[in-house]
């Protein structure tokens, strides 16, 4: 198998990375960038510290903060109005995996025109495209390293992926000093969502030794430094590991693929308003379960980076113990089920059938190690209610 291998050109990663952004811009040759960020990091003053020391670098940036949590089409709107008015030659994703989607979506509307969905898999969406510059703070959608967008359609709700080299990031500024003021449910939210990106990366079909490499290591990084970050926010070793372990396993999604824990929890997020990380949390024990007897090798190499078991362990005992070590890491961050998140039940039933359709509708469920039917999804989304 050839493996085809993307990573953003450029990655400043480190303590204070963002101080040097505008330098980033400069030596590409790039002069009006546009902000994509989200009003909390406006009021915050985050994003005018950075609009700060882009003008001091001799750029003229104009900044946008109506990006919205999981974007939707109708939100692309305005960006993109702001854009072209600005005559933009380069957009600045900075925030969580919202404002940084919200980036990609628009640098590449701008240029190609047209409707998101027409640019949803599986379509491979090579450019033409503004270039993309991701500054996260979170420590976990890893979108600063990899070559998708999530965005919703306003009118039907699906979530669509939308892939191809076209979303990659020219360059990547990593500060875990951006993470510093993360609460404790974005902090596990988010952590869990590197947490599975890593997992599914190194079980999917897609799977190669790059993207294995990526991926075990985050695993290990994420078992060490995720209940510490959760638990002190103020731990800088840790939030710097976890922000390292999230660009690693987008890296590590990004050459390989996602698998049937994203395609379930798309549908979650667009009928539910859930936080992407928080659905991924409240399905991957269940999936695992569900998936680890058809690749028991690969679940159990996971096992075993997580600190969950060891050389001694078969394949399958190690599998069934990341089962239960990732069922007892959701119950120390107090990830909820639908049900004590305040989701109806009836609701819940009466869409189950749809968002099992738009599960595998979206592909992802195909590199799964074990590939569900329909009726198989719909029981993982009645057995995860609670």
């Amino acid at each position: 198998m050839i493996a085809h291998l993307s990573l953003p050109r450029i990655m400043r990663v480190g303590r204070g990375a963002a101080n040097g952004l505008g330098d980033v811009l400069t030596g590409l040759g790039l002069s009006r960038p546009l902000l994509v960020t989200d009003r909390f990091l406006v009021g915050s003053g985050a994003a005018e510290r950075l609009v700060t020391g882009l003008r001091s670098a001799g750029l003229r940036p104009r900044l946008f903060s109506g990006t919205v949590p999981d974007p939707t089409t109708d939100s692309l709107v305005p960006g993109l109005t702001a854009l072209r008015a600005h005559k933009a030659d380069v957009v600045i994703g900075f925030g969580g995996g919202s404002p940084m989607d919200t980036a990609k979506a628009l640098a590449l509307l701008a240029v190609q025109g047209g409707h998101m969905y027409d640019y949803k898999a599986p379509r491979v969406n090579y450019g033409p495209a503004l270039p993309v510059i991701a500054v996260p703070t979170t420590a976990g959608s890893g979108s600063e390293a990899t070559q998708f967008t999530v965005i919703t359609d306003s009118t039907t709700h699906e979530k669509m992926l939308c892939p191809g080299p076209a979303f990659l990031p020219l360059a990547a500024v990593i500060d875990a000093e951006l993470t510093t003021s993360m609460p404790p449910r974005l902090t596990a939210d988010t952590g869990l969502d590197a947490l599975t990106h890593a997992v599914e990366a190194y079980v999917s079909r897609k799977a190669n030794p790059f993207s294995d490499s990526f991926a075990l290591t985050a695993i290990t990084t994420v078992g060490h430094h995720l209940r510490r970050a959760y638990t002190d926010g103020t731990d800088i070793p840790a939030r710097e590991a976890m922000m390292l372990a999230a660009t690693q396993a987008g890296i590590a999604f990004s050459n390989s693929s996602v698998a049937l824990v994203h395609g379930m929890s798309r549908p979650i997020g667009a009928h539910f308003h859930i936080a992407h990380g928080l659905s991924n949390a409240m399905l991957l024990p269940a999936v695992t379960a569900f998936s680890a007897h058809a690749a028991p090798t690969r679940y159990a190499d996971c096992a075993r980076a997580l600190g969950a078991a060891t050389a001694t362990d078969t394949g399958t005992a190690a599998a069934g113990k990341l089962v239960d070590a990732l069922r007892c890491l959701c119950r120390d961050l107090e990830v909820p089920t639908p049900r004590t998140y305040g989701i109806d039940q009836g609701t819940w039933n009466r869409l189950t059938p749809l968002m099992a359709e738009q599960a595998l509708a979206s592909g992802s469920p195909a590199h799964n190690p074990l590939v569900p039917t329909t009726e198989q999804i719909q029981s993982l989304y009645l057995q995860i209610y609670g």
